[in-house]
C-alpha cells in the first residue's frame, strides 16, 4: 500500500558506491508503481551511476568539499530552494541529510535503517534479530520510504543503463587486449582491507580459471595491491566508473569480496560470486541477482563488523579458510546455472 505519493521527488543518498548503486532499482520500481519521477542528490564521483536512468530527470552532483561543515549548510539551503515544491526522500539518514531535511519546503520521507537492530545483532548474535534483518534487503528497506509493503527482491534489483556505444567500446577494449574467450571479471579489493580475500589466493585462482578455458580481467581502484601482477588484463585503476560497468557487462561473472562493484555487476546483469568474511548477509547488502552466490563460513565470531573494519584476532579465518579451489568450483557452477 502506498503512502502519500507526490509526482516529483528529490532523493538524497551520498555515501559509498554500493549504497548509491542499491538505490537504482528502487527508483525504477517507484516509477513503475507510482509513476514518480526523481532528482537525485549525491556525490559528484557517484553521479555517473544515475546516467540514463529511466526514472531520473536530473542529478545534483555535490563535490566533496561542498559537504564540509558550513559549506554544506549553505549548499543544502540552495538545493532546498532550487528544488522547492518536490518531496524529499532521505535514504542517507545522517547529519548531512538532516541539514537538508530541515531546510526542505515539502514532504520528507525516510526509510527503516535498522541501525539499532543491526548493532544489537552485532553485539549479541540473537537468532530472532538475524531473521528480522534478513527478511528485507537494503533496496527493499529503501522502498518502504514510499510504501507500507516492501516489493519482492526481484523488483528492486540495481539497474544501470548502459548505452550501445558504451557496450561497443567495452567490446573493442577487450578485443584490443586479445580477449576472445569467455571472460570472468575479478575484483580483489574492498574499501576496508579486512573484507578482502588474501591477494595470494586471487593469484592462485587465476590459473584455475584459465585451465577451464576462461579468460579474466581485474577491475578496481587499488593499484598498489597488485604490483606483483604485471599483465595487460590487470585494468586496476585504468577505467572510469561507467567503463567498469560496461566491461563487467561483457563478462560471464564477477568474483569479488563484499564490495560496491558487487552491486555494479548485478546492476548490469552479470552473475556474482561474493566472498563474505567479517560482514554478514543480514546487514542487507548481499547481491540479489538470480544467479548470485555468497560464499561464507559459519563461525561463532561472525559477523564481527558492520563495515569490515575491525581488527581480527583469529587471522581472518572467515576468509583465509575459503580456498581458491572452492571459489573456482562455485564460479563454474554459477556459470552453468546461468546458462553459460
Amino acid at each position: 500500500m502506498a503512502r502519500d505519493i507526490a509526482d516529483r521527488w528529490a532523493v538524497f543518498r551520498a555515501s559509498a558506491l554500493g549504497d548509491v548503486t542499491l538505490t537504482t532499482g528502487v527508483l525504477a520500481w517507484w516509477n513503475r508503481a507510482f509513476d514518480a519521477r526523481f532528482t537525485f542528490i549525491t556525490r559528484s564521483t557517484l553521479a555517473p551511476l544515475l546516467q540514463n536512468h529511466p526514472a531520473v530527470d536530473e542529478v545534483v552532483a555535490v563535490h566533496q568539499d561542498e559537504f564540509e561543515g558550513g559549506e554544506w549548510w549553505s549548499k543544502s539551503g540552495r538545493i532546498a530552494t532550487d528544488l522547492s515544491g518536490m518531496g524529499l526522500i532521505d535514504l542517507h539518514l545522517s547529519l548531512r541529510s538532516l541539514a537538508l531535511s530541515l531546510r526542505w519546503d515539502g514532504p520528507v520521507r525516510s526509510y527503516a535503517k535498522y541501525g539499532v537492530m543491526r548493532r544489537l545483532y552485532h553485539r549479541f548474535g540473537w537468532d530472532f534479530l538475524e531473521r528480522r534483518l534478513s527478511s528485507l534487503n537494503v533496496p527493499q528497506r529503501y522502498a518502504l520510504a514510499l510504501t507500507t509493503k516492501a516489493p519482492d527482491i526481484s523488483e528492486v534489483r540495481p539497474l544501470i543503463r548502459l548505452t550501445e556505444s558504451e557496450q561497443a567500446q567495452a567490446s573493442d577494449h577487450l578485443m584490443h587486449l586479445g580477449l576472445t574467450r569467455p571472460l570472468v571479471a575479478l575484483h580483489p579489493f574492498a574499501t576496508h582491507p579486512d573484507k578482502a580475500w588474501p591477494m595470494g589466493y586471487w593469484l592462485s585462482l587465476i590459473p584455475l580459471i584459465e585451465r577451464a578455458g576462461l579468460d579474466w580481467i581485474i577491475l578496481g581502484k587499488n593499484p598498489d595491491h597488485l604490483q606483483a601482477l604485471d599483465d595487460p588484463r590487470n585494468l586496476t585503476g585504468r577505467t572510469s566508473l561507467r567503463e567498469t560497468c560496461a566491461l563487467m557487462s561483457r563478462c560471464r561473472a564477477l568474483v569479488t569480496a563484499d564490495s560496491g562493484p558487487m552491486h555494479l555487476a548485478t546492476a548490469v546483469g552479470t552473475p556474482v560470486v561474493a566472498l563474505f568474511g567479517p560482514t554478514a548477509k543480514a546487514w542487507g547488502f548481499h547481491p540479489s541477482g538470480p544467479f548470485d552466490t555468497v560464499i561464507e563460513r559459519e563461525l561463532p565470531c561472525r559477523p564481527c563488523s558492520l563495515h569490515g573494519s575491525t581488527v581480527c584476532k583469529r587471522g581472518r579465518e572467515c576468509l583465509t579458510s575459503i580456498e581458491p579451489e572452492e571459489v573456482a568450483v562455485t564460479l563454474f557452477r554459477t556459470l552453468e546455472r546461468a546458462g553459460w
